[in-house]
């Protein structure tokens, strides 16, 4: 005897000007486990309002499963037994994941030039390139970050414009460090901010016992302040220390 196919019902807004992604996450969540899928779509926001009245539910979509309503997309992976995303839980994955990038463009960028991917260069630029991307990062909303770094930063407490300062210093002892230029003006600076954010850190953390957020990677972080921050600041420490040993 056959085994009875399983069947869900999914009603998901798809609009002229909007198609519900979590609408198209459900579908394809209920299809890779196999369900053949009866794709109800609400397409005017009147009929989604009345759809919404109807059920007693406040958001699209929402799947039904042999008769019985299982709720939005978050509410099917855990149906599943899927894990679901704390949107407030600390994470070091941004931090990793910008990390193996610079470290792969640092690798590739010495193997195109040396033709070898394991080079001192390739060293050199991954710290510099992790300064720049670090810095762009922060960049992308300047206010916020500057307001999580008050947080922390000794300096920044004193003098509040530096909190907006920083990334651009940071990108700029990062650039000229990739390009070998202006060593007079670029080991000053990643030494001074590197100093000052290391120290920050790590009264912050291991003698004030603090737990908060880093803004290592922009002010929407939820980077726990720790380990991440302070090796970022050692780099930028290590590599105006490396140029200078090498008179560069």
């Amino acid at each position: 005897m056959s085994k009875k196919a399983k069947s869900a019902t999914l009603y998901r807004m798809v609009m002229p000007g909007h198609v519900c992604p979590y609408g198209l996450k459900a579908k394809h969540l209920l299809e890779s486990r196999g369900f053949a899928v009866d794709d109800h779509w609400l397409t005017t926001r009147a009929e989604t309002d009345a759809f919404k009245a109807e059920q007693d539910v406040k958001t699209t979509p929402q799947t039904f499963i042999d008769g019985v309503r299982i709720g939005g997309h978050d509410d099917l992976r855990r149906h599943f037994g899927l894990k679901v995303a704390d949107p407030d839980a600390a994470s070091y994955t941004p931090v990793i994941a910008l990390f193996a990038m610079t470290a792969l463009m640092a690798l590739a960028a010495s193997f195109a030039v040396d033709g070898n991917a394991f080079t001192t260069r390739a060293a050199e630029w991954f710290i510099s390139f992790s300064m720049i991307v670090l810095a762009l990062l922060k960049l992308q909303d300047l206010d916020r970050f500057a307001t999580m770094f008050l947080n922390y930063d000794l300096l920044a407490r004193r003098w509040v414009p530096y909190a907006s300062l920083y990334p651009f210093a940071e990108g700029l002892a990062g650039v000229l460090m990739t390009a070998r230029v202006l060593p007079w003006l670029s080991i000053p600076v990643a030494l001074f901010i590197g100093g000052i954010g290391a120290v920050s850190v790590f009264k912050a953390v291991y003698i004030d016992k603090r737990d908060i957020k880093c803004a290592c990677v922009g002010g929407s972080s939820k980077v726990p302040l720790g380990f991440v921050s302070l090796t970022e600041n050692l780099m930028m420490i290590a590599m105006a220390l490396w140029m200078l040993r090498m008179g560069l």
